[in-house]
């Protein structure tokens, strides 16, 4: 297997801009005393002087990766900037085909993280590509699929989903598993993807945290993280159309709002998160119990 290679993208040097702003939060970050005067990550201004990217690679076997800065020059983060492409990505399972695992050999990958349980992996694991580091990090206390058989309608099926983000907040095996995931994102040089199953949910909030420490609106938060019911439109499709034929087309509604993602489910996080910390910057020292030096570290690596 070829060695992995570095995309051209990723040799592209920080602006004057992105340096600046690094600085200054490095200075925040030494200088204050609690989390109430961290830089306000979550709001954004518009403009940016980021120069053009080439997209990441869709992957016909590998269907919801992609980079989590979006498509294009990225999206607009804290100070007009742009999200950093060719440096975090998202995904569901990797298990590639052969030309798959060639264009992520391509990309320069160092670490997976691996979000989902023993029994998820034991059923379907990963294919990486050589000299890429793999590293299992639990962010559930529990079995995702949980007690489903039990829901009857639609609504009752959405309820339950929201219900399961309300509790990644509080839960502590999810804050502890998310602190471990972005203390190692921010310590861990090179391009790195983590995932869970199907790359929508446990890695939904996982993009969901990282786009909010660079300062990327929560409008933009939601759309790309309702983009997994594009990219896994195919499987979505699939997956209803073999249920229905078995279960009847009022199984496969109640399933539907299992397998893709709703605006709800999202809002249900960030809803408790407003609640139970008061804003997003408390919830990540409070809450997940991230170090300053960490949350100032990956706004520097996300942002040029």
């Amino acid at each position: 297997m070829t060695k992995p290679v570095h995309h051209k993208r990723f040799r592209r040097s920080r602006t004057t801009a992105a340096l600046t702003l690094t600085g200054a939060l490095l200075l925040a970050g030494s200088a204050i005393a609690d989390a109430a005067s961290l830089p306000a990550f979550g709001s954004a201004d518009a403009g940016s002087t980021a120069p053009a990217r080439e997209d990441t690679p869709r992957l016909a076997s590998v269907n919801n990766f992609r980079d989590i800065a979006g498509t294009g020059d990225g999206y607009v983060g804290l100070g007009g900037l742009r999200v950093n492409g060719g440096l975090f990505y998202r995904s569901n399972t990797l298990a590639p085909n052969p030309a798959d695992l060639a264009t992520l050999e391509s990309l320069g990958l160092t670490t997976v993280y691996d979000l989902r349980t023993d029994q998820e992996i034991a059923a379907k694991p990963d294919v990486l590509p050589a000299e890429v580091r793999y590293r299992q990090i639990q962010v559930l206390s529990a079995d995702p699929s949980g007690d489903i058989a039990g829901l009857r309608t639609p609504e009752e099926a959405r309820a339950y989903v929201q219900d399961g983000y309300r509790s990644t907040v509080n839960d502590a095996t999810s804050r502890s598993g998310y602190r471990q995931l972005l203390t190692e994102l921010a310590d861990t040089a090179g391009p790195q993807v983590f995932h869970c199953t199907a790359g929508k949910d446990r890695t939904g909030w996982a993009t969901a945290l990282l786009l909010g420490i660079a300062g990327v609106s929560r409008e933009t938060i939601l759309a790309d993280y309702l983009l997994s019911n594009d990219y896994s439109a195919d499987t979505i499709r699939a997956t209803l159309d073999r249920i229905t034929a078995v279960k009847g087309p009022e199984a496969a509604e109640i399933y539907r709002q299992l397998i893709g993602v709703d605006a709800s489910y999202l809002e249900a996080s960030f809803a408790e998160v407003d609640a139970n910390y008061g804003s997003f910057d408390r919830y990540l020292v409070d809450g997940l119990g991230l170090s300053k030096s960490t949350i100032v570290k990956l706004a520097a690596k996300l942002l040029v």
